[in-house]
């Protein structure tokens, strides 16, 4: 017999004035994702062509920090200083003023990257890293290929002007998440707010982030700005509140303010338009079903990830969500067996479906055992 446990979410609703169509972020192209859900809360042309400036850095560090998980490479590593890295560090330039023979620390190179936005200091990692800027940045792209941002090119670790240094704000979104989701120890270094470059042969250069979100009391805390002339302003930027964190790209911006005063919009729209709802802990057992011909009468049953849904918070009433399986479930039954189905159904229209797995073994009951309650089951219809 097909069994359907239906549950509905109890949650006061918050109904608020802004209008989730009136919504116009100023900038040519834009997106948010929540975080935990991965569910896109609003874009504008996100797969239109950009130059990432230094949002490019975003990479080059991903790079530095998947080298540094897997041993290959060390914080304390130091890489010296070439001319070309030097050339960067002149007026004009975002750098953090290193010199040519320096033995610069990794995790210095990085300070410089995250904080000061040296392109100095890309060259100098990139080349420390894979022996040339171009090999690095090929590393650049092969990663980014395997993220799956398919509207990617990288040349250059810096982000410095190069036609053929491109991306989208999707692509970039995408890049974020990474980040953030593989390196969390790391990623904490972007909301750092200065960085003090105890340089060789010079006294030490303090210099700020240049994130603007990180000085408003919002909650921000990343992740990277970029400008060129001929792709005006951009950010990639996020911020974590109560546990829920939003992740914004934008690019296009026509002034620094925009950039600010926009971004800011876009997060705070995320927040206070929808909600994110915790539907499965994947630690959690969610339910128990009955068994037949088991040593046990039930057996608790679970969802191997968690999942999370991001709600328009004026229509949180519409998610329901529910456990098919066909039961009582036949003994033996061996942990993580699929019992069933874990269906989540928003405004009647099903969103997502997840295999409902056993959360132990259960054994199945002696011969003598069997007969008696398949008498019973004849006789009283008693499983």
């Amino acid at each position: 017999m097909i069994r359907i446990l239906l549950f509905c979410f109890s949650i006061n609703l918050i109904f608020i004035s802004t209008s989730l169509a009136n919504l116009d972020v100023k900038a040519r192209t834009a997106i948010l994702q929540d975080f935990l859900s991965g569910e896109i809360l609003y874009e504008k042309e996100p797969d239109r062509s950009i130059y990432p400036a230094s949002m490019t850095k975003i990479m080059t560090s991903i790079i530095a920090f998947d080298l540094i998980k897997s041993g290959e490479l060390n914080l304390d590593d130091k890489f010296i200083i070439s001319e070309k890295a030097w050339r960067l560090s002149t007026a004009g330039y975002s750098s953090m003023f290193i010199m040519v023979g320096d033995e610069v620390s990794v995790e210095n190179l990085l300070h410089g990257i995250i904080t000061a936005s040296g392109n100095d200091a890309c060259i100098a990692l990139a080349e420390g890293i894979a022996g040339t800027e171009d090999e690095f940045a090929i590393l650049m792209t092969a990663k980014a290929k395997e993220l799956g941002m398919n509207n990617t090119n990288f040349t250059n670790s810096s982000g410095i002007n190069d036609p053929d240094n491109y991306s989208t704000v999707r692509d970039i979104l995408i890049m974020s998440n990474y980040l953030i989701k593989e390196h969390p120890e790391y990623y904490k270094w972007f909301a750092i707010k200065e960085f003090t470059w105890n340089r060789t042969g010079g006294d030490p250069i303090t210099q700020g982030n240049r994130n603007p979100l990180l000085y408003k009391n919002i909650g921000a805390d990343g992740i990277k700005t970029g400008y060129l002339a001929v792709e005006k302003y951009s950010l990639a930027s996020s911020l974590e509140r109560n546990g829920r964190r939003l992740i914004a790209v934008g690019s296009g911006f026509e002034t620094k303010s925009a950039r600010s005063r926009e971004s800011s919009k876009l997060l705070i729209y995320g927040l206070t338009n929808f909600d994110l709802v915790e539907i499965n802990n994947a630690d959690i057992s969610i339910d128990k079903v009955d068994v037949w011909l088991g040593k046990s009468q039930q057996v608790d049953v679970y969802v191997k990830e968690n999942i999370y849904k991001t709600i328009k918070k004026a229509k949180k009433k519409l998610l329901k969500v529910s456990l098919k399986y066909e039961g009582p479930i036949e003994a033996p039954i061996k942990k993580d067996d699929i019992v069933g189905k874990f269906r989540v159904v928003y405004d009647q229209e099903l969103i997502g479906e997840y295999d409902l797995l056993a959360s132990k073994d259960v054994e199945k009951v002696n011969m003598f055992t069997r007969l008696i309650k398949s008498l019973n089951y004849l006789i009283w219809g008693d499983v």
